[in-house]
């Protein structure tokens, strides 16, 4: 053979080889197996995170909305006290007192009267 032939043997192989090189390229991911679960598990944790954040803060919510509650009604309790704290006043004044013993029959008796001092 001829070195021509043989040249061109060569050369026809070469690009036989490079053909099949080619072909058997393996394509390989950017991710290894390892680096994909901690990125799952990362990403878990994130969500549960969130989503435990999330639930926290409901829950503050309502329970701010119950204290509010709350503080309504004792503020509404307190004006019906001091209102009623009034009427206690008013009730309890000397000459309505007199008034109604009057109405009931008893009568003043300076001889009988017996003074209380607080203390």
């Amino acid at each position: 053979m001829s070195n021509l032939a043989r040249k061109y043997l060569e050369q026809q192989q070469a690009e036989q080889k490079v053909q099949n090189k080619s072909q058997v390229k393996i394509k390989k991911s950017w991710l290894t197996p390892g680096e994909k679960v901690i990125g799952v598990v990362f990403a878990g944790m994130v969500c549960f995170g969130s989503v435990h954040l999330i639930t926290n803060q409901s829950k503050i919510y309502e329970v701010n909305k119950d204290i509010q509650l709350v503080e309504e009604k004792i503020s509404d309790q307190k004006k019906v006290n001091s209102d009623l704290q009034v009427q206690v006043k008013e009730l309890s004044s000397y000459d309505r007192i007199f008034k109604k013993a009057v109405e009931m029959g008893l009568f003043r008796d300076e001889n009988n009267v017996k003074v209380v001092q607080k203390k």
